[in-house]
Order: structure tokens, then C-alpha cells, then sequence
């Protein structure tokens, strides 16, 4: 079986529009929510938001970028990045066997609504040739592989809040299997819209702390009432190994080894309150990864900020860990940059690759008043430096969706 590994990366965050600034302010505990900007949102019960600030999409022709929803500005920018970083140089050979996979929960909402205030206004004639290949969530992966040239396997997961790590594991099982050399993955998400908001606000779903929306998100703390909406990427390039060394990459970040799939089966929305579904993606994950529970040393969460995930999530740690759970690290970045959606887990796989790189784990900041439920360490409020040779990343969605990401210090 092929070994895979992670040779480039790119983030654009509610806390950096690339992947060095977004990682110095998870590693500082700076949060990138505030009052939503993007819209009128006064007369919702939750005005807040995680929003990308200052985005600026470079090196695109103008005409294709007005053909472009944000969700694939953004995969489009981290994926620049990430390839930039790699230090590939595609031949014509390699473009032929480089995929790309890329998830998005939703899509292009915001050109829904846009364009059907047109159809309203103006009638069917007005609505833009654009609208169909603006809205659906694979022209992420289209659009980078025509920007790039990359003529391999090329499609969407659409999977709620486990598209990007989805898009991740997917990649990594292709790719083991000898189905292709490289592959750009990761996820993207922009959903911060009026339609957007007002669904998750009926749902209950978000927190209501309008008034110190740094303090909104607070995942695992007694106090949680709710998630904050984000938006971004995250993408990497996945390389077989053989083909890293060979092109002698300038670096190697990460061993990509295992990816675990399960399903809820149970609502579609709230999670199994004991956790058995998740549970059951963290046990695959390990088999796929082929270790015990005994060599994870850290646990990047899911940690929404949700009564109902917290709580399944902490259960199904301690089902997979038993009493060690209790010794292992467990931090959510959501506490900084909100829930990015579909691009959630493909941003916190960068950010657990990163911590296993330099040895520093993010926290879980907020985190002021202890829930008897939630009882694990969760690093809270400081960053703290501990030596990772395994990580795992949890990412769990709507309708019972599971995944589990386990990455690995790189040796030779």
C-alpha cells in the first residue's frame, strides 16, 4: 500500500487570507468572530458570524472571477497557495494524473439569493447563463483544475460539515490504491448569507451571544449555547510518497494514514447522544491508520459549541480511550474561527498537520466554566507545547455523516 503524505497547504480563515497568518492566530487564541458585516443582520436572532476579512482574490481574470461564487474564490486562492508551497512544477504527464477533490456542504447560496431577487424582479430573462455552473458545489474542483491544468479524477463530496474531510479521505484511499500520484484536496464553504443565517437561526442552531461575539463560541464549556457560522478553505497537495522524493519536494508537513467512515443512523441533525457513531469512525480510522489507541497523542474535535455534539463527542472519546481519554489533548479551533461548514474539516486537518509539524496544539479558548459532561482536556484558553507523533481529526455532519482523519510525523 502506498504511502501518502501532505507536501503543501493553504488556508483562507475568519483569522488569515493564508495559511501562516491563520496558524500564528490559532496558536495565539485570537478569534475572528464579530458582528456579520456582509448584510444587514439586525433583525436576526443571531447577528454574529466568523467572516473572511479583507479577502482579495489575486491573479484571476476579472470577467471569470464575476463568474465565481466566493465558496470557489476561496478554494481557488487556497489552492494557489497550497500548490505554490508544494514546490511543483506540473509536467504535462503529471497534470494527466494530478486530481483534484474538493467538498462543499452547500455552495453557491449567495448566487441563489442574488439571482433569485432577479427572477422576482425582473423576470426569467434576467437570470444570468452563470447561475447553474456558479451554484453547484463541484465547480470548486472544476475551476481549479481548469485554472491549473489538472486533468485526473475530479469531483465534489457533499456531505453537510464532513465535506472536506470527506474530499481528504477520499483522496488518501484513491491515492493508496494507485489510482493517481497527486491530488489537490481540502474543503470550501462560504454560507454567511441572509437565507443562510435564517435557516440556521430557525433551527435553533447557532448561539445568540450578539453582544461579545469573540465569547460566542465556546465548545465544551457549560455555557455553550450554539455554534457561530464561518466561512473559508483549507486545502493541501497529497503526494504518493515515491513521487515526493523523487521531485525532492522542499518539505514534507505530514504521513497521511487513515481515514474512518461511519454513519449515525439515527437523525438529521442531532447526533447519537452516546456517541456511537462517532465512536465507530475513530475505530475504523485507527484500523485504517493500522495503530492502537494507545499512539494517538492528540485529538483535533469536531467541537461545535452544540449541547447535543459536545457532549457525543466527549462519549465517544472515552468509548475509544477508555481511562486515557483523559490524558489525551482535545482542542477546538471552532472556539477562533466558528464552524466553516464544508470546509471545517479540511481546514482543521491543516491545523492538526501543523501542530504534529511544530509541536504546539491550539486551544479550545472560552473555555470558562467546566461541564460535568464534558470532562476531558481541552486545552483550554493557552496553547501548549507537547511533542505529537499521531493525531487524529474528527469531523461529523448532518445527517449522521462521520469521518475521522488520523495523521503522522513524517519519517523517512
Amino acid at each position: 500500500m502506498k504511502r501518502i503524505v501532505v507536501t503543501g497547504i493553504g488556508l483562507v480563515t475568519p483569522v488569515g487570507n493564508d495559511a501562516a497568518d491563520s496558524w500564528n492566530n490559532l496558536k495565539a487564541g485570537v478569534s475572528g468572530l464579530g458582528s456579520i458585516k456582509s448584510f444587514d443582520a439586525s433583525a436576526y436572532p443571531t447577528r454574529i458570524g466568523a467572516e473572511v476579512k479583507d479577502f482579495v482574490m489575486d491573479g484571476v481574470n476579472p470577467k471569470a472571477l464575476r463568474r465565481m461564487d466566493k465558496f470557489v474564490q476561496f478554494a481557488m486562492k487556497s489552492s494557489g497557495e497550497a500548490i505554490k508551497d508544494s514546490g511543483i512544477v506540473f509536467s504535462e504527464e503529471e497534470k494527466e494524473r494530478t486530481g483534484v477533490v474538493i467538498g462543499a456542504g452547500i455552495g453557491g447560496l449567495r448566487v441563489i439569493e442574488e439571482q433569485h431577487s432577479i427572477l422576482i424582479k425582473g423576470g426569467p430573462s434576467r437570470i444570468s447563463p452563470f447561475l447553474i455552473p456558479m451554484l453547484i458545489p463541484d465547480m470548486a474542483a472544476g475551476q481549479v483544475a481548469i485554472e491549473f491544468g489538472l486533468k485526473g479524477v475530479n469531483f465534489a463530496t457533499v456531505s453537510a460539515c464532513a465535506s472536506g474531510a470527506h474530499a481528504l479521505g477520499t483522496a488518501l484511499n484513491m491515492m493508496r490504491n494507485g489510482v493517481t500520484d497527486i491530488i489537490i484536496a481540502g474543503g470550501t464553504e462560504s454560507c454567511i448569507t441572509p437565507l443562510g443565517l435564517a435557516g440556521f437561526c430557525s433551527m435553533r442552531a447557532l448561539s445568540t451571544r450578539n453582544d461579545s461575539p469573540e465569547k460566542a463560541s465556546r465548545p465544551f464549556d457549560k455555557e455553550r449555547d450554539g455554534f457561530i457560522m464561518g466561512e473559508g478553505a483549507g486545502m493541501v497537495v497529497l503526494e504518493t510518497l515515491e513521487h515526493a522524493v523523487a521531485r525532492k519536494a522542499p518539505r514534507i508537513y505530514a504521513e497521511f494514514t487513515g481515514a474512518g467512515m461511519s454513519c449515525d443512523a439515527h437523525h438529521i441533525t442531532a447526533p447519537d447522544p452516546e456517541g456511537k457513531g462517532a465512536a465507530l469512525s475513530m475505530k475504523y480510522a485507527l484500523e485504517s491508520a493500522g495503530i492502537g489507541a494507545g499512539e494517538i497523542d492528540y485529538i483535533n474535535a469536531h467541537g461545535t459549541s452544540t449541547e447535543l455534539n459536545d457532549k457525543g463527542e466527549t462519549a465517544a472519546i472515552k468509548k475509544i480511550f477508555g481511562e486515557r481519554a483523559y490524558n489525551i489533548p482535545v482542542s477546538s479551533i471552532k472556539s477562533m474561527i466558528g464552524h466553516l461548514l464544508g470546509a471545517s474539516g479540511a481546514v482543521e486537518f491543516v491545523s492538526t498537520l501543523l501542530s504534529i509539524k511544530e509541536g504546539i496544539i491550539p486551544p479550545t479558548i472560552n473555555y470558562e466554566f467546566p461541564d460535568p459532561d464534558c470532562d476531558l482536556d481541552y486545552v483550554p484558553n493557552k496553547a501548549v507545547a507537547k511533542e505529537i507523533n499521531i493525531a487524529m481529526s474528527n469531523s461529523f455532519g448532518f445527517g449522521g455523516h462521520n469521518i475521522t482523519l488520523v495523521l503522522k510525523k513524517y519519517t523517512a
